[in-house]
């Protein structure tokens, strides 16, 4: 990555609000205090030192450090050039509405609309793109990806083999927890096990994921923002909105959660072809050409 492209990415970073009101109740006491201030005090706070921002939240310095490590970032200067870039952002995308009984076709339209727009700008908000270039290189290099996930997330993982499988690489997608393990028992330290659970607590997956990391494969997993069992089991953390959903019938959350995944699943996939894009091109021409083939009478 080039200077210049450095400097563009740092301008571009924003999301630091919304971490916070991510992971603002798994946080411990004093961490919590302090994210409670900075959400409710955002324009004051990018302009403190650790040492003011703890005191005017009456926490400590050590707080401040605390809570940028529980966000997974490099230091405070970080939380507030992302919390800048909230505050300087010229429109912002309307909270996470769920749908209610008897709405009109076009306040469903408005509502699922926006609450995946969201999804996807928060997602996008939250990446790292060091982390995001470790997921890459890892999946350029491995011999075979293992794809695995339970229920909605099991689609995901056909999703992205499907789509990998394009790049003549040998790709693999297991939803159930029995075949997936017969698999992964002879994955080496060139393979990658790739684990996709909303909530980073699914057994299955986490089970998947620490038998991948016990026998030396380079584990990615795919998540909800914040703290949770799967990250414990995997080298590469990468993360979408957590979407807040609404405990109501219709779930529209969940519905906002998959385009997420699906938008981090196209984000990598992309990545990795235009890292190899001769190699790739070849391949999409051929693949193109035996879907050709079958169209002749």
């Amino acid at each position: 990555m080039t200077a210049k492209q450095k400097r563009k990415t740092k301008k571009s970073l924003s999301g630091g609000l919304a971490m916070l009101r991510e992971v603002i109740d798994q946080l411990p006491p004093s961490e919590k205090k302090l994210a409670t201030y900075i959400l409710e005090q955002p324009d004051e706070a990018i302009h403190c030192t650790a040492n003011e921002l703890g005191n005017l939240s009456s926490t400590s310095s050590a707080a401040v450090i605390r809570l940028c490590k529980s966000l997974g970032l490099k230091g405070l200067p970080e939380l507030k050039l992302r919390i800048s870039g909230d505050l300087h952002k010229a429109t912002e995308v309307e909270n996470y509405r769920d749908i209610q009984p008897g709405e009109s076709q076009t306040s469903i339209v408005e509502k699922v609309t926006n609450n995946s727009l969201r999804a996807i700008t928060e997602t996008t908000e939250f990446l790292n793109y060091e982390t995001l270039d470790q997921a890459v290189k890892a999946l350029q290099r491995a011999s075979k990806i293992y794809l695995f996930g339970v229920g909605a997330s099991g689609i995901i993982a056909q999703d992205a083999q499907q789509k990998f499988f394009r790049m003549n690489k040998a790709t693999s997608a297991f939803t159930d927890i029995h075949n997936a393990a017969m698999d992964i028992a002879t994955v080496t330290k060139d393979d990658v096990v790739f684990g996709i659970s909303f909530s980073g607590e699914t057994k299955e997956t986490v089970k998947i994921m620490e038998l991948a990391k016990r026998k030396g494969a380079t584990t990615i997993s795919l998540t909800r923002y914040g703290n949770s069992s799967i990250v414990e089991h995997s080298d590469i953390h990468l993360y979408i909105s957590a979407s807040r959903e609404v405990p109501a019938p219709f779930r529209s959350g969940a519905t906002s959660s998959r385009l997420a995944q699906l938008h981090m699943i196209d984000l990598l996939f992309v990545s990795v072809v235009t890292g190899n894009y001769e190699e790739a091109a070849l391949y999409l021409n051929e693949i193109k050409n035996a879907m050709e083939f079958l169209k002749q009478e």
